[in-house]
């Protein structure tokens, strides 16, 4: 398959793609396609698809020690870009994190992914469970994104683990997080940018953004990569707003401004339906405005719902 930083190469246009999140455990596949297929008119020429950890809760048993059960599992991340690959003939770029695996787990993964062809790769730590409040790296396992990133890279190089002779080199390319507003954790918005130029030395070949809603914050952390030396593609990461709730949700989990003109608008609203053509309308005129700029793919978060982006798309592509 095709690398992302090929298909930006090779793009004679500002390229159109997204991200979807795997089917809640006991959903058909085919929940996740429909929401795919009425985007792919504007021919994305790769789909990201998320990875979301287990969550556990402790249940008090009948002699009163606590047992861990899963309560939160969605289905393998790459056995739906298997099926994404198959089913549209296009990429498909998994997200792997730092939570939840060893470094041998995550070996294992990647052996697998290079075994279906799959040659792209999101390199992510990963949140923390809420039962943990801040993330705990796995015993054995990759504490932060610039270790996970060398550790892709190291296979690409052939160097895996243990020390066996004559392995193969893998190919993957290997994108990561960037944060126009600062990844919440960092001290300063310096160190934030310490961290991603680690992440792009390890061998990051290409950066998506957080979502953001104002593109003067985006273009900011454009200007900023470069005058840091990190000069890899950077592909912007849209959302549409579509409800009232998501005015404090979206700051809440994300940890992102939302421009005071967009909220203002969204209090006046009249109905749920007005709010939606808001949230459509401004990503619109964002994804118009990068567009323009030369930016050179356009990456929408979908949460696996077409209807929003494909407005979108059709205004703007």
């Amino acid at each position: 398959m095709t690398k992302i930083t090929d298909h930006i190469a090779a793009a004679k246009k500002t390229l159109f793609s997204i991200e979807i999140l795997p089917p809640l455990k006991g959903e058909d596949i085919n929940s996740l396609f429909k929401a795919i297929e009425p985007l792919m008119e504007f021919k994305p020429p790769f789909i990201d698809v998320t990875y979301h950890r287990e969550e556990y809760i402790y249940k008090k048993k009948d002699n009163g020690l606590l047992e861990k059960t899963a309560t939160f599992k969605r289905p393998g991340t790459v056995a739906i870009c298997a099926a994404i690959m198959n089913k549209f003939k296009v990429d498909a770029v998994p997200h792997l994190i730092c939570g939840g695996f060893d470094k041998e787990e995550t070996e294992n993964a990647l052996i697998d992914l290079d075994f279906l062809g799959i040659d792209n790769v999101l390199a992510l730590r990963g949140d923390a469970i809420k039962s943990e409040g801040a993330f705990i790296p796995s015993k054995g396992g990759n504490a932060y994104a610039s270790e996970l990133v060398e550790q892709i890279s190291n296979m690409n190089k052939g160097k895996y683990l243990h020390e066996e002779t004559n392995m193969k080199k893998t190919n993957f390319c290997i994108g990561v997080a960037g944060y126009p507003e600062k990844h919440f954790e960092a001290p300063s918005l310096k160190t934030d940018f310490k961290q991603l130029k680690r992440k792009v030395e390890a061998g990051a070949e290409y950066i998506v953004t957080q979502m953001f809603f104002d593109n003067d914050k985006f273009f900011e952390f454009v200007q900023q990569c470069k005058q840091e030396g990190i000069n890899v593609p950077i592909i912007p990461g849209l959302k549409p707003l579509t409800t009232h709730k998501q005015l404090t949700i979206l700051p809440s989990i994300f940890h992102i401004d939302l421009p005071d003109a967009l909220i203002e608008a969204v209090e006046a609203a009249k109905s749920a339906e007005a709010i939606k053509q808001i949230g459509i309308e401004w990503c619109i005129q964002q994804s118009k405005e990068l567009k323009d700029r030369g930016v050179e793919v356009l990456h929408y978060y979908t949460m696996s719902k077409s209807d929003a982006v494909k407005k979108i798309a059709e205004a703007v592509f």
